[in-house]
């Protein structure tokens, strides 16, 4: 039921559609369910984690008297161990807690039984983990408890229904009949033909929502793509608003008005669905049915409507992403329709959809797929091929499990049973957003033909034809033969799966001589360097088996093991599988040996390879959140530490590497700083390997977001070794790692001063230029945090780091614009510096970036704005220059981030210096915008809100109009506030405002004497005058009362 009804069941806004498909569905789902009491008794009895809930139209009359009823109220009997009911009817609201009584429920429905499925999957979206509870598939370890074997035994009964079900769906939707992307790229073409600008003219424009298109001739995003949508249009009729329009393989429809990717609301379906574009412009627009058949319209010497228009192919699994392998039992002649539905489409040129990239490397390829790829192979490649890839009994038992894993999510059984990822699916999408996508996404590349293959690859075929039935010698003997080619060869790596090698080398993992296991391992670790190998491992349960063997006495099948699994584990699935089977413990626990010595014995010398393998493969799975987590609960982080002082370089790397991969976690960044690590960090900067010194900049770089160990960098000198290696330029990865370690520790200034000895600024303004992104980034955060200070400035301007610094506000890069505003404004604030940004047009450039749709971008745009009108000459007529830039700056109040708001602010504050300017955004309606931003708490935007209140108080009845809209009673509350520029902010703006009698009122109703008398007494000058002369303003309005009232 899990991925049948994600995948296979059609849903409209959370709710089950009206469909035959849905239908067939539920009336499966029905039909099981109410058999299922009596063909499993057992499973029946056992009691849900939590109850299904819905709205049940059975009342107590339909009830037998084996369930108590009380009034309108039904109950069952029997109980779960905490007292509830495992069937529970408050009309209209049932909750069941077990098979037996939903089983009950069904048969009790008569004649709407349809209808309680229903409603119960419409109310219950995920029923399994309601079933089997959300944990019970990613607990690790095992359970043999009575309870826990029933749920394994309930968890694959739904497995096999889940399999029937997404059966039954392709079956139906494989005979039916769809749009393809060529079909709908034709027909927006043929639209596009009939716009223009004339009277004539059918439409207004067409156009795609997406200009890229994906290989498969689709536009809409991946994630989509498996429901089915090609491509999103925006049409504009004649006579009608803009028509938002899905493109899908069921048809197209009008959708909520998708303007671009990850507005999810926005792919709802809000019309019916239509056979073609055509047809739902003749039901939206009358003047375009009205003109549709007029011989005007004429396209290549034939009328639109007569175009043979190739709208339809046959849906293959592929075009709904589900293609999945245990299907290949589906009716011949099924499959039969669809070939000769594909040959036509072939034939008339049409496009074929593609699987999702994700399904094709995990192997679940649709059966035509598999049936295609077989006869290819059988042309290309002869007989041998044929024969070879004739899988063993125990390969094909292990596919079957791991499909049986995949509808459902988790660990079929605790003893033998391998399933293919071993986790949810939703897991795999939570790991770390470090993640290496390396080889995620990677297609098969394969030739047309295997005629031009060498002999190589049919001599590995012989060796692996040995393999599956020679005795133990000769298996070592092929073994050893089969390690004499190239295993790096594409063509050798193929050769070894296309035949099925790879099933009988993790099935070699299984027996008990020592020497087949280290061959196939050898092998295996070779190999395991091919995306598409390491791929088929895992798939073929490769990985748990290699788990099992690090627990072996022998330390060379252990450092085999463990290497294999670091070439294995570079995707998600990989990784989770190594968790899930207990690898990350046993590969911290190799991690104990005594490397600090530089003579070792024989022994001590396995013990460090042994770790060093261990450290290759924690490496690897590293990359993955819930890993990281699970390396630090195992123990590893002291390891690792005392590592970190081994003289071997071979294992340093992958332990630098490790850490860090790690290091993005808080927890690390303190391990690291506490256990000493920084100074042996350090000392690695000065060695002569340049992937450790990178790996160690990285390290320094992520920790470094904290003070302690930028002081610890500072204080083991490795400022020095860190300005040193950006004479590295040619390595990109070393300079993208040292630039960013410098840009953390430039955060303190003590290190900026440190820079500044060793020259670090002018080596870093020759950077701004030919490097890449990922190099610019650092390089000019690092300018930004030096510029702080005034001597640096001048030095960036002296360098020429000016020009560098304003050409790349132009890019597009959200981090460099974020970092290179942060430099531009901190320039900014030297009159100097202020003159070459204002000629290269600078300003300008900062306030385009206010329209940027990244609220950091906006944000830092708008702090560099203020210097540069503080510093700029006739700041008033600069900013008047720019068309529409004040009612864009007062525009960006609305926005829901307060950085945005307080950045804002402070730059309508400089604005307001200027009265022509102050006069605009007053028009545009400033006031009532910064009225409604008083009530907030936050007291860096308080601080700039209440300057730029004071700032806008000195234009016409602005103080009044302030008061009017209730923004005085907040500003008395910032006085509260504990931060002294809050104070004296907010005092500055309460003196403007106590100008107007009706504010003067306001203020001494919210008690703001008694506050204010108490910061006349502060050091700050500028706080005294303000509060001071906020309090004589209220005392000259009282005496004035006085004086009116006693004469």
């Amino acid at each position: 039921m899990g991925v049948a009804l994600t995948r296979a069941a059609q849903w409209t806004m959370g709710k089950l559609e009206v469909s035959p498909l849905n239908e067939a569905l539920l009336n499966d789902i029905v039909y099981f369910v109410e058999q299922f009491n009596s063909r499993h008794p057992q499973e029946a009895k056992l009691v849900f984690t939590e109850p299904l809930q819905w709205t049940s139209a059975l009342q107590a009359s339909d009830f037998t008297s084996e369930y108590e009823l009380s009034g309108s109220s039904v109950c069952s009997q029997d109980t779960d161990k905490d007292g509830c009911p495992l069937l529970q009817l408050i009309p209209p609201d049932i909750s069941v807690r077990s098979f037996s009584h939903l089983s009950k429920v069904v048969q009790l429905a008569n004649d709407s039984k349809l209808k309680e499925v229903w409603a119960c999957l419409e109310a219950n979206r995920e029923p399994v983990v309601k079933m089997l509870g959300p944990n019970f598939t990613t607990a690790e370890g095992t359970d043999s408890s009575p309870e826990a074997e029933l749920r394994v035994k309930l968890l694959l009964i739904l497995q096999q229904l889940n399999t029937q079900l997404l059966n039954n769906s392709i079956t139906q939707l494989s005979q039916e009949v769809r749009l393809s992307p060529a079909a709908v790229k034709h027909d927006v073409e043929l639209l596009k033909s009939v716009c223009g600008a004339g009277e004539k003219r059918l439409l207004k424009s067409v156009r795609y929502t997406s200009d890229y298109e994906f290989s498969n001739g689709c536009r809409s995003p991946p994630w989509r793509q498996v429901h089915g949508e090609i491509a999103y249009v925006i049409i504009e009729p004649c006579d009608t608003e803009p028509l938002f329009i899905t493109c899908s393989t069921a048809g197209v429809y009008l959708n909520s008005g998708i303007k671009q990717e990850g507005e999810e609301h926005a792919y709802e379906r809000k019309s019916d669905v239509y056979k073609d574009l055509v047809t739902l412009l003749k039901s939206k627009s009358l003047h375009f049915t009205e003109n549709i058949n007029k011989q005007d319209f004429v396209i290549h010497g034939e009328p639109l409507t007569t175009l043979k228009i190739p709208h339809v192919e046959a849906v293959d699994v592929e075009e709904r992403g589900q293609t999945l392998r245990s299907y290949e039992h589906q009716e011949k002649n099924v499959h039969e329709k669809a070939r000769q539905q594909l040959a036509l489409n072939k034939s008339g040129g049409a496009k074929k959809l593609e699987p999702s990239l994700k399904w094709k490397n995990l192997g679940l390829t649709s059966p035509h797929e598999e049936d295609k790829e077989k006869k290819a192979r059988k042309n290309g490649g002869g007989e041998k091929v044929t024969e070879g890839r004739t899988k063993s009994p125990r390969s094909e038992s292990k596919k079957k499990a791991d499909f049986s894993g995949s509808p459902l999510p988790g660990r079929l059984s605790s003893q033998k049973t391998k399933s293919l990822g071993g986790g949810t699916g939703a897991e795999e999408f939570s790991e770390s957003s470090s993640e290496s996508e390396e080889d995620e996404e990677q297609s098969e590349r394969r030739g047309e033909s295997h005629t031009d293959l060498p002999s190589e690859y049919w001599q590995i075929q012989k060796l692996v034809k040995y393999l599956k039935g020679g005795n133990q010698t000769a298996t070592v003997i092929a073994l050893c033969c089969m390690r004499d080619f190239n295993l790096a060869q594409e063509t050798c790596q193929l050769a070894i799966r296309d035949v099925g090698g790879l099933e009988v080398l993790i099935n070699l993992l299984d027996t008990d001589e020592v020497k087949c296991k280290i061959g196939s391992l050898k092998i295996m670790k070779e190999i395991s360097r091919s995306s598409q190998i390491r791929r088929a491992i895992a798939n073929l349960g490769g990985l748990q088996t290699m788990v099992s063997i690090l627990d072996s006495p022998d330390k060379e099948l252990k450092c085999l093991a463990a290497e294999t699994i670091a070439n294995v584990a570079k995707f998600r699935r990989a990784r989770r599988t190594v968790r899930q089977y207990g690898g990350i413990k046993r590969l911290v626990e190799l991690l104990d040996c005594v490397p600090d010595s530089a003579m070792l014995s024989a022994e001590q010398e396995k013990d460090v390879e042994v770790a060093r393998c261990g450290a290759l493969a924690l490496w690897s799975c590293s990359k993955s959140t819930r890993n990281k987590e699970a390396i630090r609960k195992a123990g590893g982080i002291p390891l690792l530490a005392r590592l970190l002082k081994s003289p071997q370089k071979n294992m340093l790397i992958p332990v630098v590497g490790t850490l860090q991969e790690c290091a993005s976690e808080k927890s690390y960044r303190i391990a690291i700083q506490t256990e000493g690590m920084i100074e042996d960090l350090v000392k690695n900067l000065n060695c002569d390997n340049q992937e450790l010194q990178m790996h160690c900049a990285s390290a320094i770089f992520k920790c470094a977001e904290d003070k302690r160990t930028r002081d610890l960098v500072r204080q083991y000198e490795g400022l020095q070794p860190l300005v040193a290696l950006l004479n590295e330029a040619d390595n990109k990865q070393l300079l993208a790692a040292v630039t960013g370690a410098i840009w953390k520790c430039s955060i303190s200034m003590e290190n900026v001063v440190k820079f500044e000895e060793f020259k670090a600024l002018e080596m870093l303004v020759s950077l701004l230029t030919d490097q890449p992104e990922e190099v610019l980034v650092n390089v000019v955060g690092a300018l930004g945090e030096c510029a702080q200070r005034p001597a640096n400035r001048a030095t960036i301007r002296k360098s020429g780091g000016i020009p560098p610094l304003v050409s790349l506000l132009t890019g597009t890069n959200q981090a460099l614009l974020v970092n290179v505003t942060r430099a531009v404004g901190a320039c900014a604030t030297e009159s100097e510096n202020m003159i070459i940004i204002d000629r290269l047009d600078g300003v300008r450039l900062l306030w385009s970036l206010l329209k940027n749709p990244n609220p950091d971008v906006q944000a830092s745009a708008a702090w560099a704005i203020c210097p540069c009108i503080e510093n700029a000459k006739d700041a008033g007529e600069m900013v008047r220059s720019f068309v529409g830039g004040l009612e864009l700056i007062v525009n960006l109040l609305k926005s829901p981030n307060k950085e945005v708001l307080a950045s804002v602010c402070a730059a309508i504050a400089k604005i307001a210096k200027d009265e022509e300017n102050l006069a605009v955004i007053t028009d545009h309606g400033v006031v009532p915008m910064l009225s409604n931003l008083t009530n907030t708490a936050d007291d860096k935007l308080r601080r700039y809100l209440a300057e730029a209140v004071a700032r806008c108080c000195m234009w016409g009845s602005n103080r009044v109009a302030f008061g009017d809209a209730g923004a005085v009673a907040p500003l008395v509350r910032y006085l509260r506030s504990k931060d002294p520029s809050v104070h004296q902010a907010t005092a500055q703006a309460l003196f403007q405002l106590s100008k107007d009698p009706s504010n003067c009122i306001a203020m001494h109703e919210n008690s703001v004497v008694k506050l204010l008398l108490g910061m006349m007494g502060s050091t700050d000058e500028v706080l005294q005058e303000a509060a001071a002369g906020c309090v004589a303003n209220i005392r000259r309005l009282a005496l004035a009362n006085e004086k009116a009232k006693y004469g």
